[in-house]
């Protein structure tokens, strides 16, 4: 029963605090849910293009296009000699303009060999390497061959993508770490200003026999409410993000699926909406603490 008793008063108090907060509780309560919006979007793309990297950071394949006349059958017992080669593919023009079409769904391979006055393409070989090690080191030797125009593969766009994942990491700690001070100070005053308006009440509850942490508990359940309704508004902005991209991508399944793909682990749609909470939280105790600290040193 007493239990029961403190538990009301908790509530009670709380409520009673954030009424009096007015105005000033949503200021709190927007700048946290934009620092934990931001927050939310990137660590989501962080782990979506780490998930992209390790699925295709690995491929050994390597593409190697070859000057214009020049046929891959002539090429492929030379490269076939080089070492860490484990398979070589030729693949003839002729096949590859047939799967151009494939892909982008032309019946009529005449008409466009007519009026593109011929073959645009060039024979290409397709060359898997005995291990990821030695792609790179393979495909500058495959540059130097004669015969050889240019030379694609995986590894190398994914060693782009990790260094653009590097650049927004750092920038998203920058802005987040902005962010995070100014949701603290928010909060702060808001908890201040509630303090010293209720300054009477809690000098009444002192005289007659409350503890200091008693007293001022609700104020840093107030910060906690702050940081969990702040939390719920920056997961329900992030959904309704998704949501709306898979909207405009619905015609382009590959990228929806990596949009969708939460960094490649589906518990990853639960792991982000406890760091946003816990995070919240955290920075509304924080400046809960403060305020308290603020207002008790300027009360009378």
């Amino acid at each position: 029963m007493r239990s029961a008793t403190k538990f009301n008063y908790l509530i009670q108090e709380t409520w009673l605090g954030i009424r009096r907060g007015g105005w000033m509780n949503w200021a709190a309560i927007s700048t946290v849910a934009v620092l934990l919006f931001l927050l939310g979007a990137s660590l989501q793309a962080s782990w979506q293009i780490s998930h992209f990297i390790n699925q295709f950071g690995n491929q050994v394949e390597i593409s190697a296009y070859l000057d214009t006349g020049v046929d891959a059958g002539t090429l492929k017992p030379v490269i076939q000699r080089l070492g860490d080669v484990a398979s070589v593919e030729a693949i003839p023009k002729e096949i590859a303009w047939d799967q151009l079409l494939k892909d982008l769904g032309q019946t009529e391979g005449q008409n466009a060999l007519k009026q593109l006055g011929g073959n645009p393409l060039v024979d290409e070989l397709h060359i898997k390497a005995k291990s990821s090690q030695v792609v790179a080191t393979l495909a500058a030797k495959l540059k130097k061959i004669p015969g050889v125009e240019s030379v694609q593969y995986v590894a190398e766009a994914v060693q782009q993508l990790a260094q653009l994942n590097r650049g927004l990491n750092w920038m998203s700690l920058g802005i987040t770490s902005f962010l995070t001070l100014a949701a603290i100070a928010v909060t702060t005053t808001t908890i201040r200003l509630i303090a010293l308006a209720r300054s009477r009440e809690l000098e009444i509850m002192q005289l007659v026999g409350a503890t200091q942490s008693w007293i001022y508990l609700p104020f840093l359940l107030q910060g906690v409410v702050f940081g969990t309704v702040g939390a719920l508004l920056a997961w329900l902005m992030i959904v309704g993000c998704q949501r709306f991209l898979g909207q405009i991508l619905v015609g382009q399944p590959e990228l929806l699926q990596i949009l969708l793909n939460q960094g490649g682990s589906g518990g990853q749609a639960i792991v982000l909406p406890l760091i946003l909470m816990g995070f919240g939280s955290s920075v509304g105790i924080l400046g809960s603490l403060l305020g308290i600290r603020t207002a008790s040193k300027t009360a009378p």
